[in-house]
């Protein structure tokens, strides 16, 4: 536990409480607080780093081999008297110097990992006796000191009044480690204990998660697997909705049959037609030979149709007669074919909305939207994160035949106050590339986390994403209007002025845009944002 504490030491020492009251006692009384492990042991001289008090008694001490090893034996014998039990801090002076040491045990896990403590100083009514003991020490050892009575002067002093107040710093710095490593601990736990849950009931196939959303999500699921329903899986790109798919697919009695996806978007009509139905040979130019359909290879058994919500009507009708008939027609061909497919089918468009402007054929929504599955946003389901970056550093670990890197706890924390507009998509490639970029350490530390981070755009459209990223900060309408204001301003710069062809550039008749202008209040003479000679 000692070279545990050991190692976690630079972090401790970079803990905001621990800065700040190192600064507080330099600055008060000259002195340097420093760790000990758990046997006494000076950490930093471990580290071959040398920190005296600011006077030249002890710098002369250090500096001498048997000097340096007489200041070690002090503390640690200082140390050793606090025993097995909690204790405050306190004075255990005198080193082999006559100089004061001052310390508190850091017991966290259970057990004493070290101490902090500081020395290379006297208390107000002791000087003299000091003095004397320094001097004569200093001329035994023969230290390097060109006069002794005058390096002990640049000793600090600290008054009897004063003790307590030094002491009170110290407890409340050691309370603060050990409340820190005891929160960093329980996370430790926390996580373990969740990656173990990956193997039960947590995980169902592919999907990873313990939230609140996700655990409705797994109640729906366990419904839907042993049926054939129709399903349409909703949600932002990059949620995982083909892995609802599959899940839906693999845990269900077509398992042993084909799963089928294809992406809607992909294609223009002519390849999807072709795709989904196949083809005769000489339907059309370079149809050299027979193809066979997607919905044909995934006879009996699951097909996955990715980004409905973008087919065209056409397509649209097609797609309704597999749904209500179970058949289809190749292109090219006379004869209809049967098949018995279950169709899964996913979006981020909201196909309700589409219906209602004639974009989308009602019919084929009712025929698609019999059960609904919403999957959430990665900002939806935050407490995944431990489980999610545990589960692809695995994945990382497994491709490169590697032990799993660790997150630094800071990284992780950074991860909470990310908007993920890319969802679990953008995470997994965010851990891929982390990997990669922090070679060959075990743990990725949080300024790997800041490379490669892509500039924010200037203008309105930048603004646009910011207001995005940071949660909108509003309702949608007003973030669209602030949108439609910046971009009109920027058009009426660009133009100097000229309406005409601005609302030309924009789309939007001259009418509308004069309006727009008005309503935004750009008709305003401002030499920052509009031209004075703005033509009407």
């Amino acid at each position: 536990m000692a070279a545990s504490f050991a190692q976690r030491e630079s972090v401790l020492g970079e803990l905001q409480i621990v800065r700040k009251i190192r600064e507080t006692v330099r600055r008060w009384w000259g002195i340097e607080l420093s760790f000990t492990d758990a046997k006494g042991f000076v950490v930093d001289h471990g580290k071959g780093i040398l920190i005296p008090p600011s006077n030249r008694m002890c710098t002369a001490c250090l500096g001498d081999r048997v000097g340096f090893q007489r200041c070690n034996e002090s503390i640690e014998k200082a140390v050793r008297n606090f025993g097995s039990d909690p204790a405050p801090a306190r004075l255990l002076g005198p080193c082999h110097m006559g100089l004061e040491i001052v310390a508190a045990p850091i017991s966290f896990g259970g057990e004493r990992q070290g101490s902090l403590f500081a020395c290379g100083f006297v208390v107000g009514e002791k000087v003299e006796a000091a003095r004397a003991f320094a001097v004569d020490n200093a001329r035994r050892l023969q230290l390097p000191v060109i006069q002794p009575e005058e390096a002990f002067d640049t000793i600090a002093r600290i008054e009897a009044r004063d003790v307590p107040r030094l002491t009170d710093l110290i407890d409340t710095t050691v309370e603060e480690i050990a409340a820190y490593q005891n929160a960093v601990a329980e996370r430790e736990r926390n996580i373990q204990a969740l990656r173990r849950e990956l193997t039960g009931r947590y995980r169902f196939a592919d999907i990873v998660g313990k939230s609140a959303p996700m655990q409705r999500l797994y109640a729906l699921l366990d419904k839907l697997v042993s049926s054939d329903i129709t399903v349409l899986v909703t949600g932002e790109n990059g949620t995982g909705k083909e892995l609802i798919a599959r899940a839906l697919h693999y845990n269900g009695p077509r398992k042993d049959k084909a799963f089928v996806a294809t992406n809607a978007s992909a294609l223009n009509d002519n390849l999807l037609e072709s795709e989904l139905f196949g083809h005769v040979k000489g339907a059309f130019t370079g149809a050299g030979r027979d193809k066979t359909g997607l919905f044909k290879v995934a006879d009996g058994g699951t097909f996955f149709l990715d980004e409905v919500g973008d087919m065209s009507p056409a397509m649209q009708v097609k797609l309704l007669r597999v749904l209500q008939e179970g058949t289809f027609v190749p292109v090219g061909a006379t004869k209809a074919e049967r098949v018995d497919v279950r169709i899964i089918a996913a979006t981020n468009r909201d196909l309700r909305e589409m219906v209602a402007r004639r974009q989308f054929r009602e019919d084929l929504f009712y025929r698609l939207h019999v059960v609904n599955i919403e999957v959430p946003p990665l900002r939806q389901r935050v407490d995944d994160l431990p489980l999610l970056t545990g589960h692809f550093l695995q994945q990382a670990a497994q491709r490169t035949g590697r032990p799993a890197k660790k997150l630094h706890p800071d990284l992780l924390r950074s991860f909470y106050e990310r908007r993920w507009p890319g969802n679990i998509r953008e995470l997994e490639n965010e851990i891929e590339r982390l990997v990669v970029l922090s070679g060959e350490t075990e743990v990725i530390p949080p300024e790997v986390g800041q490379h490669g981070r892509a500039a924010p755009q200037e203008g309105p459209i930048g603004r646009f994403a910011a207001l995005v990223e940071q949660g909108l900060g509003s309702d949608l309408a007003t973030a669209v209007c602030q949108l439609e204001k910046d971009l009109i301003a920027l058009g009426l710069r660009e133009t100097h002025g000229n309406k005409s062809r601005l609302a030309a550039r924009l789309g939007v008749s001259r009418t509308t845009l004069i309006k727009k202008i008005r309503e935004y209040g750009l008709d305003q003479t401002d030499p920052g944002q509009t031209n004075p000679g703005i033509e009407e």
